[in-house]
């Protein structure tokens, strides 16, 4: 005489397949865990005390790259206080640029007396019209903010940018050499352009190299110095982009 368990298995065969798998189904429901509105009153009341946090980047929980040895809440103040200098530099230079292009006795003060020669920077955008100063402008602010944040990212997946010091003085110094030649001997539009060219991809890799040693190098003690730079590879950046936009429109 066949057991229970035997008598059992013989029955479970001699069901047709689609009752078979309908049975299957209701076993397994019966094992899985309960859902939310199976959930007792303490259980509720638990899920209901768990506190919603918003990610805060400048908490620490988030680290500004893998191999960080700092606090990350002390190096977001000293790059916010970096980044407040130079939106303030960058400000005051527009401010001034625009009082010197529009006020003619000005200019011709900078111009013309040896007091104003250590300005005379402030005169490059004279001879230019403001459709080109302003697509410059424009084009300068997205590729400053978008080379921003592509090292942020990059420092934070642990890419260092370190290896380009090298490579950016040897070019930097390149370009000097070729700006001396240029103003002795003129080689006429189209080697303007290149210059333009060039200068402006060696001041993007300086925003690059910059904004990596502001993240990951600069004592907070330089954050004087840590602005300057910045500020002069975005005033370099706009005025490379003026040059090739000026070649560009003779």
């Amino acid at each position: 005489m066949p057991s229970f368990s035997e008598h059992s298995a013989i029955s479970y065969r001699s069901i047709n397949p689609i009752e078979r798998s309908a049975l299957s189904l209701s076993f397994c429901l019966s094992l899985s865990p309960p859902t939310p509105s199976g959930l007792n009153s303490v259980s509720k009341l638990k899920l209901w005390q768990v506190p919603y946090r918003k990610v805060d980047l400048e908490a620490g929980a988030t680290p500004l790259y893998p191999t960080v040895l700092e606090r990350p809440e002390l190096r977001w103040s000293f790059i916010r206080k970096v980044y407040s200098i130079l939106t303030f530099q960058l400000l005051l230079t527009v401010a001034v640029s625009a009082v010197v292009v529009e006020v003619r006795p000005i200019a011709l003060f900078f111009a013309t007396t040896p007091d104003g020669l250590a300005l005379y920077i402030l005169l490059l955008c004279t001879p230019f019209i403001w459709r080109v100063i302003l697509k410059a402008a424009i084009l300068t602010a997205g590729v400053a903010v978008g080379l921003t944040s592509y090292t942020f990212w990059a420092a934070k997946r642990g890419y260092d940018f370190n290896f380009l010091g090298p490579f950016l003085s040897a070019a930097i110094f390149v370009a000097i050499l070729f700006c001396l030649l240029q103003i002795f001997l003129p080689l006429g539009k189209i080697s303007v352009m290149v210059y333009g060219c060039i200068a402006a991809i060696v001041f993007c890799g300086y925003v690059i190299y910059d904004t990596d040693n502001l993240i990951k190098r600069y004592s907070y003690d330089e954050y004087i110095w840590a602005s300057v730079a910045l500020y002069l590879d975005i005033i370099n950046l706009f005025l490379s982009l003026l040059t090739i936009f000026r070649a560009a429109d003779r």
